[in-house]
Formats: C-alpha cells, structure tokens, sequence
C-alpha cells in the first residue's frame, strides 16, 4: 500500500493547484440580492449547490466560464444556440428567451459573492498523516 505513495507528490501538486484557484475579480454589472433568488428560482442549487462548493457540479475554485461576467453569459447563449433541444452537457439550455441578459448577470453577481471553505493544507491532519508517511517511506 504504501508504494502506491510514490505518486503522492504529484497528488499533492494537483491538489494544491486546485486549491489555490483564485476566484474572479472581473467587473459585475448584477444585483447580487436579485440574483439569489433568480439562483433558486431558476434550480442553480440543485446541481451547483447552496454555496457553488457542492452538489454534482460545483464550481467554486474551478471558475472556467464564470471568469468574466460576459463569458458566463456567453456560455449560457452559446449552449442554447448550439444544443437548443439536445444539451450537450446535463446543465439546461438557457436561451435570452428564457433567461435575459439582466436576469443572468443578477446571476452571476450573486455567484460572485460565493467564497471558497476550503480549509489551508496545513489544517487537514489527514493529509498531513499521508505527507508525513510518504516521506518516511523514501527515507
């Protein structure tokens, strides 16, 4: 079993990276207050859950298309007018017919507001008790 740790420190690199992701500081045109209930209404939580950290596609720390307030708004568009009745993902089509621009940057300013609860590496005993092994092991 512990041979297997020989791959810890690439592990250990991924998941620093993943953790270190820095969330957007574009500017947001939204109105936050609005955009949470819009994130309710229109079932955001169910996949990307209450805080963006949970549920089936979370995406607080991986921003991806949510780096800029028109690229979230041009992935909700572009999803619609690619693949209006087949989504290529699970994620709904969002068409401005169904959503408007206003609407989905209320959004996106409420998505903004989301903070990652990732806890620092150094305060996850855990992972700390693997580093450690792994490095008695290759002494």
């Amino acid at each position: 079993m512990l041979k297997n740790l020989t791959k810890l420190p690439f592990l250990t690199l991924a998941l620093v990276a993943a953790l270190s992701a820095q969330a957007p500081t574009s500017p947001v045109s939204g109105n936050a207050a609005a955009g949470k209930g819009l994130y309710y209404s229109y079932g955001c939580y169910a996949c990307h859950g209450y805080n963006g950290e949970t549920g089936a596609r979370p995406f607080v720390g991986r921003w991806g298309h949510l780096a800029t307030e028109q690229s979230f708004v041009t992935f909700l568009r572009g999803r619609a007018n690619v693949a209006p009745v087949v989504p290529s993902t699970s994620m709904p089509n969002f068409s401005e017919g169904t959503l408007s621009d206003k609407k989905a940057k209320d959004i996106y300013a409420y998505i903004r507001t989301f903070k990652s609860s990732t806890p620092e590496l150094k305060d996850i005993p855990t992972l700390n008790a693997i580093v450690e092994a792994a490095k008695q092991e290759n002494r």
